[in-house]
This record gives C-alpha cells, sequence and structure tokens, in this order.
C-alpha cells in the first residue's frame, strides 16, 4: 500500500508543478503582451525578459520530475 501511495503522490506533485508553470506561462505572455501594448518600442526588452521568466518558470517542472522520479 505504501508503494503506491508513494507513486501517486509523486505524480500528484508533478501535476501541482505542472499547472503552477502552465499558470506562470500564461501570466507572463499576458504580462508581456500588455507591455508591448502599452509602450511598442519595448518590445525587444520585453521579449527578452518574457523568455528568460517563461525558461524559469517550465524548470519547475523539470525539478519536479527529477526529484520525484530521484527518489
Amino acid at each position: 500500500m505504501i508503494p503506491i501511495l508513494a507513486e501517486l503522490t509523486g505524480n500528484l506533485h508533478i501535476g501541482l508543478a505542472a499547472l503552477g508553470s502552465a499558470l506562470g506561462v500564461g501570466l507572463i505572455g499576458m504580462k508581456g503582451a500588455e507591455a508591448v501594448g502599452r509602450n511598442p518600442g519595448a518590445f525587444t526588452f520585453v521579449l527578452v525578459q518574457s523568455l528568460v521568466g517563461i525558461a524559469l518558470a517550465e524548470a519547475i517542472v523539470f525539478y519536479a520530475i527529477f526529484l520525484a522520479r530521484g527518489q
């Protein structure tokens, strides 16, 4: 019973990390589009900052997978 419960909680952690990452990427994209709409001249700066933020948000899922599968 314990191994099944441990596998279930590991899958739950990965799912929650993926949900949080998807929400973070969506919010970053939304705010980036809003920022470019307000100031089109800052497109390059906003794009670079958005890509860095999206990469960091998506890294959360890889950390969760690595930690859950490493046990």
